[in-house]
């Protein structure tokens, strides 16, 4: 069981824009969709309130089916969706409880806060980025705030289509 990211971000390094706008995230035409594939493999996802809001927002069908979802947040979700959850807890508690309900599968870990904690706890075993090419100048950063500097070994990398590429890393586990 691995803990994954699977983010998209600007080439100046947003995930969102300065008011949690994601419609650029759409990609250009002719880009190659590496989210269902991925998706396949995941058991639970772990999820940061302000992602949750933003997602649930947004009008349509649901995008993660009934794959279990924990949101880390410290107040009640309003929600029907039966197969989300509200937790709280340290990113430790939260990643243990998500590895406990995939059932031996991947986790999925999906919001900036909380995958910069993953980070800075040595929780994260796989980031899967895919570079939007977009200069968004402002917005919500993807890894500004961790606690530590962390260093990555590039696992594999390909173009996407419509000029995208997704670039797969490992933390190196470095000892101080």
């Amino acid at each position: 069981m691995t803990i994954r990211v699977f983010i998209a971000c600007s080439l100046d390094g947003f995930i969102a824009g300065p008011n949690d706008e994601l419609d650029w995230l759409e990609g250009p035409d002719g880009a190659e969709d590496t989210f269902t594939p991925f998706f396949k493999e995941i058991g639970a996802m772990l999820m940061g309130r302000r992602t949750y809001d933003v997602l649930g927002s947004f009008e349509g069908a649901w995008p993660y089916g009934d794959t279990p979802i924990i949101v880390a947040t410290n107040r009640p979700l309003q929600t029907a969706k039966p197969s989300v959850q509200g937790y709280q807890g340290t990113i430790g508690e939260l990643v243990a409880k998500a590895k406990t309900i995939s059932e031996g599968r991947d986790v999925y870990l999906d919001g900036g806060n909380l995958i910069r904690q993953a980070l800075d706890a040595g929780l994260v075993d796989e980031i899967t980025v895919t570079l939007i090419p977009i200069v968004l100048g402002d917005g919500i950063p993807l890894f500004s705030g961790t606690k530590e500097i962390h260093r990555l070994e590039l696992c594999s990398h390909r173009a996407l289509g419509g000029d995208m590429v997704e670039l797969v890393y490992q933390p190196t586990r470095v000892d101080s």
